[in-house]
């Protein structure tokens, strides 16, 4: 090899590895760039955007108040798969929501509001307890199955937010005695644990009345279930 030809290979190599750092360097930025984007949310505009879609919903009468904003900031967070904030929050985005709070708080007008935030991959449907119950007295327990498994033409289980959990009562089918959300709860827990599916519940109770109403069982899987979002008990009923 000449010298000539050696001395154009040492130039020609600080110069690729000079644009290969350029380049790296780009990537690198463009990385961090993409993250920031998705988690620079201005959560008071997205808070609007609620407020407006709420008027819609439910009337002039409707307003998220400032008192609320720790709630719908967890609920904006989770259900835009915003993953620093729900990590500053200590919400595991693998798992569902379980919010709590007393009567006349709002929790189901949030929870439908937050329909509006969701990807259609993660789409939930919000059914109400008792609506469940009246469906088991009319079908029995292919209603659990329903509300677990889904049904035969459905291709994969449905997200589900169960609404108003502890409103419904224990009913009877041919006589026999059945707690159905605590069946549909647990079925869903396997579900959860094979196929990654998530279950959202509004209630009233807390956590010492779910284990009442549903056991111990219930309990200890909904701990595994559902991240815990919960009003103060002294919020007022807005209604």
């Amino acid at each position: 090899m000449s010298c000539c030809t050696c001395f154009s290979i040492i130039l020609c190599v600080p110069k690729a590895f000079g644009i290969a750092l350029v380049f790296a360097d780009f990537a690198v930025k463009f990385s961090v760039m993409e993250k920031e984007i998705k988690s620079h949310y201005t959560y008071t505009e997205v808070i609007k955007w609620l407020e407006q879609k709420g008027v819609e919903l439910y009337g002039n009468h409707f307003k998220i108040l400032e008192t609320d904003y720790p709630i719908v900031y967890k609920l904006i967070a989770y259900f835009l798969k915003d993953e620093p904030t729900c990590f500053q929050y200590g919400i595991n985005l693998n798992k569902g929501i379980l919010l709590t709070g007393p009567i006349g708080c709002g929790k189901t007008s949030l929870i439908n509001l937050m329909k509006y935030l969701t990807a259609t991959e993660h789409k939930f449907f919000v059914k109400p307890c008792r609506d469940i119950s009246f469906e088991f007295i009319q079908d029995g327990y292919q209603i659990i199955h329903k509300y677990s498994i889904g049904k035969l033409y459905q291709s994969e289980p449905r997200t589900y937010c169960f609404d108003d959990l502890g409103t419904e009562n224990n009913l009877k089918y041919f006589g026999n005695e059945c707690n159905v959300m605590a069946e549909i709860l647990l079925s869903r827990y396997d579900l959860f644990i094979s196929k990654k599916l998530k279950t959202h519940i509004t209630t009233n109770l807390s956590a010492t009345e779910i284990e009442t109403h549903y056991g111990n069982r219930v309990r200890s899987r909904l701990r595994e279930m559902v991240n815990l979002i919960a009003y103060d008990k002294s919020t007022p009923d807005k209604r």
